[in-house]
Parts: structure tokens; sequence; C-alpha cells
């Protein structure tokens, strides 16, 4: 399996397209970090009422404790308290339930805010690379140091541009099959260039 392009320049742009890949991931798993913390800061609020809900809870609970007791009274006075630590009970519920709900948001926020733009990228990047690595390691079996060209030359002629075929010859094809060599390996060329591959040292 070819990953990289013989080519010093082509190699050069794919590592730099590797290393921007991991930065761009680095990045915005930072924000969608931050983006977490900030949308946390939303259940602060819900801290709040749930330990004002616990503190009103334990203190009802213990003043039903302290006059629970008492002569004469029984449960007469205690019971109200009582009831009371109830309501306390469900002020720490719905402040403990606003907590959860913003904690769910944040890593939804977060996840989402993170994921979407590094797969959007990291989806054109593996496709990029895939298809570069498919033909790189395919074009790398057909190539040998007996500077048998032709394959690559018969390919250029019908995957080169036009422009770039005029450039070469004004008879491409016709060269092709006089066996030109000079022109077969100029063709060869505009289709190993492609292909990320230098030509066999033979070339």
């Amino acid at each position: 399996m070819k990953l990289y392009a013989d080519l010093p320049g082509r190699r050069l742009v794919q590592i730099l397209a590797d290393v921007s890949l991991l930065a761009w991931v680095a990045l915005w798993a930072w924000v969608g970090g931050r983006v977490h913390d900030v949308t946390m800061a939303l259940a602060e609020p819900g801290r709040r009422l749930e330990s004002a809900g616990s503190g009103f809870r334990e203190t009802m609970t213990g003043a039903g404790d302290g006059v629970d007791d008492l002569p004469i009274l029984e449960d007469r006075v205690a019971g109200p308290f009582r009831s009371a630590a109830g309501a306390g009970t469900d002020i720490e519920q719905a402040g403990a339930d606003l907590v959860g709900a913003v904690e769910r948001l944040a890593v939804l926020l977060g996840w989402t805010t993170a994921l979407v733009p590094i797969l959007v990228v990291g989806i054109w990047w593996a496709v990029a690379r895939g298809r570069f690595v498919r033909r790189a390691s395919a074009a790398q079996r057909f190539i040998d140091a007996d500077d048998d060209l032709d394959l690559f030359a018969l390919r250029a002629m019908a995957n080169q541009p036009m422009a770039a075929l005029a450039r070469v010859s004004s008879d491409p094809s016709g060269a092709w099959r006089r066996g030109d060599r000079e022109t077969i390996r100029a063709l060869a060329l505009l289709e190993l260039r492609d292909s990320g591959l230098a030509p066999p040292r033979s070339a």
C-alpha cells in the first residue's frame, strides 16, 4: 500500500494535509469542549435550587424532630414541619432535574459542534487519500525497471487533457504505435505524475 507520493512536492502537500487534519480535529474538539462548558453554566440556577431545596428540607425535618417530643402536643406541631420538608424535597428534585437536562443539552451541543466540522472535512480527506492510495498502489505494481512505460503512455492518451498531449507530440497516438520511446516516456510521465509516482530509474 502506497500512502504518499514519490514526488517531493506532492508528498509535502499530502503530509501538510494530514497535519492540517489533525490540527482541525484538535481545534474543533477544543471548541466542542468550550461549548459544553459554557452550556453547563446554565445549570447553576438548577444547582442553587437543588441546594436550597435540600437545605429547606433538612431545616424543616430538624424543626419537626425538635418539637416531636414535646409533651401534650404529640404530632400536631411536628406534622406541618414534616409536610413542609416534603415540599423541600420537591424543590430539590426540580433542581436536580434542571441540572440533568442542562447536562444532556451540554453533551449534545458539545459533540454536535465538534463532530459536524470534523466529519465534513474528515470524509473529504478520507475520500481523497483513499483515491490516491488505490490509484498509486495499483500503478506501482506495473512499474518495473525495464523502462516498460507503454501502459502508462496508453493511459495518458486516454486520461490526460488534449492540451497536455499536444505539448508532448502533435501525433501522440501515432508516435505510440511507432514505438517512439521518447514520446512514450513523455506520455508515461504525465500519467505517473498524476498518480504521484516517479518513473523507473532506467526511464
